[in-house]
């Protein structure tokens, strides 16, 4: 029998199944296999008696029958969506996605709002190798909501994930991916989820090089460690391993310099600065050392690499603000305006870089601003803090529930 979601997930979540690498050959959706019609009682032929028996085949999880049921249901009723919504469910549990989809797709016409739907068509866009429609459908579903469904919360999460990776925004998909550490899951599609992120390497994890799995599975063991235990012993031999491994890498030698960064953050410097030898564009490297400049309040010292930044990447909310902050500090008030109120244009949630554009409006007198702006502030900072009461995310207890087949 095809496993159904749920049981999929927890497989995955405790190392059963595959990992997201290997190569699983698509398969075949079965045929339905033939047998005689379901014997029903006398006058049980309508609606809500197919709508019943349906339910039951579905929880009893007879798939070809409860798909069979739903079918004949949504003959009477085609405006049912919970039924189709079950259809869509049982067909994406016997790999028939395209089916699958096109369920999925009625409902969010009928329902735009159902944040379920949406995930769902999501997964199987990524199953279809839709990868640009699944990211985008995958984030409106748990932008609208999942409720109490952790199995899709982790489903839709980890799919959401991976497909930041693929696309360039690996600082997006850790956010998601560190809450898995955080509840101790630790499989390998975890895991290497996790260190093709860190590396800042644009690949779902079946498209990853072979001669790369070591360093990846490394790297997201170390940091898997890095989120759950910053301190300890385990923690440190990981990455210095890690490092003794693979020592002219520099997103690995990023990496180390993250995880110094707190008790050691000389070293860390140092680490970074040696990942722009290696590699002179490479951007998080650049605002790290900001960063760690303007805690110091070495502003000048920090003004080159913050200039440098906004020169490699102009299109960065993060680079613009920096600057911004820098520029702001060294009574260069005119500029640091034009960089910050860039920076909130690129990046509306950006709440550093409103608080920042409040401060750089009061410091030109310019009051009415200033307080605007700091009123964006504090609701993105609510917001935000919402967020971090909440804990992570319920989808994030859980990993990818079968080897994809991007």
């Amino acid at each position: 029998m095809t496993r159904t979601l749920g049981a999929l997930v927890a497989l995955c979540v405790f190392g059963a199944v595959a990992p997201a690498s290997a190569q699983v050959a698509p398969k075949t959706p079965p045929r339905k296999p033939a047998r005689a019609a379901p014997t029903t009682p006398a006058g049980s032929a309508g609606f809500d008696a197919l709508a019943e028996q349906a339910k039951k085949a579905h929880a009893d999880q007879k798939l070809e029958e409860a798909v069979d049921l739903y079918q004949r249901a949504l003959k009477l009723r085609p405006g049912w969506s919970e039924g189709r919504f079950g259809l869509g469910t049982v067909l994406y549990d016997l790999d028939r996605y395209e089916e699958a989809r096109a369920a999925f797709r009625r409902v969010t016409a009928e329902q735009p709002k159902s944040g379920a739907a949406w995930a769902l068509k999501g997964v199987c866009e990524f199953r279809l190798k839709n990868l640009e429609t699944a990211l985008p459908d995958l984030q409106k579903g748990l932008a609208l909501g999942l409720g109490s469904n952790t199995d899709l919360q982790a489903v839709a999460n980890y799919h959401a994930a991976i497909l930041l990776t693929r696309f360039g925004q690996p600082e997006a998909a850790y956010e998601i991916l560190k809450g898995f550490a955080v509840r101790d899951y630790d499989s390998p599609t975890v895991i290497e989820a996790l260190g093709l992120s860190a590396l800042r390497l644009p690949y779902l994890p079946s498209e990853a090089p072979v001669e790369k799995r070591e360093m990846v599975v490394m790297t997201g063991r170390a940091v898997y460690l890095l989120v759950k235990n910053r301190r300890s012993e385990a923690t440190r031999l990981a990455f210095d391993e890690l490092v003794a491994r693979f020592p002219e890498e520099p997103n690995v030698r990023y990496a180390y310099g993250v995880f110094l960064l707190r008790d050691e953050p000389q070293k860390a410097l140092g680490e970074f600065r040696r990942v722009l030898e290696m590699q002179p564009s490479n951007l998080p490297a650049m605002l790290q050392i900001v960063s760690q400049l303007v805690k110091e309040g070495d502003f000048p010292g920090a003004r080159p690499y913050a200039e440098k930044a906004v020169a490699t990447a102009p299109d960065h909310t993060a680079a613009r603000s920096a600057l911004g902050r820098v520029l702001l500090e060294t009574a260069d008030v005119d500029r640091a305006i034009q960089e910050l109120e860039e920076a909130v244009r690129l990046g509306p949630q950006n709440d550093q870089a409103y608080f920042a554009l409040s401060r750089a409006y009061k410091r030109a007198g310019r009051e009415a601003e200033s307080r605007k702006a700091l009123a964006v502030f504090v609701e993105l900072d609510k917001a935000r803090r919402a967020r971090s009461a909440a804990g992570p995310e319920e989808g994030a207890a859980a990993a990818e529930p079968r080897a994809p087949q991007e």
